[in-house]
């Protein structure tokens, strides 16, 4: 039997909400399987947040950045190791500096190799972790194209996002933004049910039915009412099927149509600290 310690314990219900002794029990069944301890509460029925990610986050600086025209927008992390350095302006201005230099590079590979005042990214963290004293990195880097691009930081530049619209017209703006927001609150998985990984939906659908036979439903209706649980599933957890945080009357797709109704989100972007 895997030997599970108390921080594992504690870890697991901090990320699902489910009780000690349940979580407990699962990371005993799961043989100190983190992620499939998650399943085993989740097929239980044990209430599991959706959003996991931010949890156990390192500390550091999300930030983004929207070019000129408004066509293009990068996304990155700098990551350190205590919040006292997040927090300080000359960390923040590093960050916004290397923001900067990221719209001329393609991937976080380029960027690390990239000039910055004589030394290559890479370096410069190197350099700047020997003055601060704590470990820097480049955690995330993301960068989208679109006909109009909007961005949004989360307070304390904890998240940022990156939204991409189909059409520039009057509104992009304001409504870039606001889907920004939806996206740095609410962590899609996904832009549409279409973009979601065919094996998170087969996990879904295993979930669902494993629900559905604890609570005594015939084998021959699981498939139809597991169908209807996983477009609740897309609903919830992908960005333009998701009720708009503003007007919960409205679905995010809903919302954008507002500005013109062959206008879309056809990309977006979120990183975060961790």
């Amino acid at each position: 039997m895997a030997n599970i310690t108390a921080a594992e314990v504690n870890k697991l219900r901090q990320t699902t909400g489910a009780g000690m002794m349940d979580c407990k029990k699962a990371l005993v069944e799961a043989e100190g399987d983190f992620e499939k301890a998650i399943e085993i509460l989740r097929k239980k029925g044990q209430k599991v947040a959706a959003n996991r990610a931010d949890r156990a986050s390192t500390e550091g600086a999300a930030i983004a950045k929207v070019s000129d025209d408004k066509t293009v927008g990068v996304a990155i992390v700098l990551g350190c190791e205590t919040d006292f350095v997040g927090k300080n302006e000359s960390f923040v201005n590093l960050a916004n500096q290397l923001a900067e230099l990221a719209f001329n590079y393609a991937s976080k590979e380029e960027f690390l190799s990239a000039d910055f005042g004589g030394l290559s990214v890479a370096e410069k963290l190197i350099e700047q972790t020997g003055v601060i004293g704590e470990k820097l990195e480049i955690t995330a880097f993301e960068k989208i194209q679109a006909p109009f691009v909007g961005s949004y930081i989360h307070s304390g530049n904890k998240i940022a996002t990156l939204v991409g619209l189909s059409a520039s017209v009057d509104g992009s703006e304001t409504v870039a933004k606001d889907v920004a927001m939806q996206a740095a609150a609410m962590n899609p998985i996904a832009l549409d049910q279409d973009a979601v990984d065919a094996s998170i939906i087969d996990k879904e659908i295993e979930i669902a039915k494993d629900q559905l036979r604890q609570e005594g439903k015939p084998e021959a209706m699981l498939d139809n009412i597991a169908k209807g649980k996983l477009n609740r599933f897309f609903k919830d957890n992908t960005l333009v099927n998701q009720d708009f945080i503003k007007d919960s009357k409205l679905s995010v797709a809903d919302y954008v149509k507002s500005i013109g109704k062959d206008v879309k989100v056809v990309n977006f972007k979120r990183v975060a600290l961790g």
